[in-house]
């Protein structure tokens, strides 16, 4: 969090799915400085999520690394099983695992399209059913990583766009029909978030984000992460099928 800003999930498991790199590793790293348990997904770099988990270590916290494909939807019940079976516990999980390919529309494949709803929709919907589950009448938040392209999409990001749309309405009505399990889900939904190389390779979009965003920044994975952590602590213990968009105001600028 913030200088002289703490939450405190001490006694809390959290799975973060897709935490190998990225907003993923940033959000794993900020929930296990708030003193949850948290279990790292990874699909194919171990190497990375062990560093996570090192890192996480190193630092007094507790973690795990667990392989899983998550375009499978026994493979997700497995996944989250795991994970409450091994903190014997399981208070949140972060969908965030995600793809974002670029493709136009007019030549797409239906393959194409089908592997970003797999990925980025189909395994949120599979791990919140199983989440549910394991949670029982117990509660707990489940949180998932969409994006302001829900709302505004971009030339060849038609499936990213679309599945991150549907995954707000999933929360939606998962926030409908688990309320009375005290279980929550909401949405975070990023802007543009900075990542090793980024101005190198898209100089042009990282100067037009900067100027089109009111706080003149791009995002980082910690404040994505800051977003997950509050809508998984007390704080938002009323707070469920809400989309928390975390895009330093870009999305406030008129589009005409």
């Amino acid at each position: 969090m913030p200088d002289g800003v703490k939450l405190d999930l001490t006694g809390t498991a959290t799975l973060v799915t897709g935490a190998s790199g990225g907003i993923g590793r940033g959000i794993a790293l900020r929930f296990a400085e708030a003193g949850s348990a948290v279990a790292v997904q990874y699909h194919h770099n171990r190497e990375a999520a062990d560093e996570v988990v090192h890192q996480i270590e190193e630092a007094g916290g507790t973690a795990v690394a667990f392989a899983a494909d998550l375009t499978d939807d026994a493979a997700c019940h497995d996944l989250v099983r795991a994970a409450a079976t091994w903190a014997g516990r399981l208070d949140t999980v972060v969908n965030n695992a995600g793809i974002q390919p670029v493709e136009d529309l007019p030549g797409m494949a239906a393959d194409s399209w089908n592997a970003v709803i797999r990925t980025d929709l189909t395994s949120a919907f599979s791990c919140t059913q199983a989440a549910a589950g394991v949670m029982a009448d117990a509660g707990g938040s489940i949180i998932h990583i969409a994006s302001i392209e829900a709302t505004q999409p971009a030339p060849g990001h038609a499936h990213y766009s679309s599945a991150k749309a549907a995954l707000v309405m999933h929360a939606r009505a998962a926030a409908l029909e688990y309320g009375p399990r005290r279980i929550r889900v909401n949405t975070v939904s990023p802007g543009l978030i900075d990542r090793p190389g980024l101005a190198t390779d898209w100089p042009d979009g990282v100067r037009r984000w900067q100027h089109a965003a009111p706080l003149t920044r791009l995002g980082t994975p910690a404040d994505v992460a800051n977003a997950c952590v509050f809508l998984a602590s007390p704080l938002a213990s009323w707070i469920t099928g809400h989309n928390l968009v975390v895009d330093g105001g870009v999305s406030a600028r008129p589009t005409w």
